[in-house]
């Protein structure tokens, strides 16, 4: 990690869960990290928490990643404040449990869509273009899911499924178009499995769910992020001892 000591790194969805522990982590690691997240007030909260010195180079701000214009204005903001982004951690998203696909009246599909495939492209497409403006060889990581390799046999999960397996796609395309420019920009793609995190508050204790901590995930972006500058993970699954999925 010591290539990205004072370099920026932008996490989304940072309020909580695993996006809360992977900003903490960057900005141990000496990153400036921008922490963003519509409820912008806990990222002020988890940085109180912190170190002072760790504290300094953790920076909160408002988005709401389903919001073109947010993504717009921050990243912006981002740029104009910290001169521009080296590492995009693309952690944002919804799990909700719609109708079934014949019967849902089309706006909870649309709000699973809208912050976990296009706000993820959105994002990335304006961290790009800062990188591609400096000559910068950053990185992108999409946390994504075991469900972008397998439909899970969740009722009423179907749009998360497919989000996830868009997810999936859009990396793999990411990475093409990069080989065809000759970037040296990096992208991997991190899968886990079930994490204990508030967006699987419903699922119990019971043997059958074994759950990974944020913190396991947090430890895969700082792996992928400490690979030789020539190393790309393209893939990372992780899941807990014991899941059947």
């Amino acid at each position: 990690m010591d290539r990205w000591v004072g370099k920026v790194a932008v996490v989304t969805g940072a309020s909580a869960g695993i996006g809360a522990v992977i900003a903490e982590e960057l900005a141990k690691a000496g990153m400036i990290t921008v922490g963003l997240a519509r409820r912008v007030e806990r990222v002020e909260a988890l940085k109180g928490r912190l170190p002072t010195k760790v504290a300094s180079r953790l920076h909160a701000m408002k988005c709401d990643v389903s919001n073109k214009e947010d993504i717009e204005t921050a990243f912006q903001k981002i740029r104009e404040q910290f001169s521009g982004i080296d590492v995009l951690i693309n952690n944002a998203g919804v799990v909700r449990q719609t109708a079934l696909l014949a019967d849902d009246d089309g706006q909870g599909l649309k709000d699973i869509l809208d912050t976990n495939v296009l706000g993820l492209t959105l994002c990335t497409r304006e961290a790009f273009k800062s990188m591609k403006q400096r000559s910068v060889a950053g990185h992108i990581v999409h946390i994504n899911s075991i469900a972008g390799h397998k439909v899970l046999q969740f009722p009423h999960m179907n749009m998360y499924a497919a989000s996830k397996f868009a997810v999936t796609a859009i990396t793999e395309t990411m990475r093409n178009e990069l080989r065809e420019m000759h970037s040296e920009v990096k992208v991997t793609s991190i899968s886990p499995g079930v994490v204990k995190t508030e967006i699987v508050a419903g699922l119990d204790d019971h043997k059958d769910f074994p759950k990974l901590e944020s913190e396991d995930i947090a430890n895969a972006v700082l792996y992928v992020l400490g690979t030789p500058e020539h190393v790309q993970v393209h893939e990372l699954i992780i899941k807990p001892v014991g899941e059947q999925f």
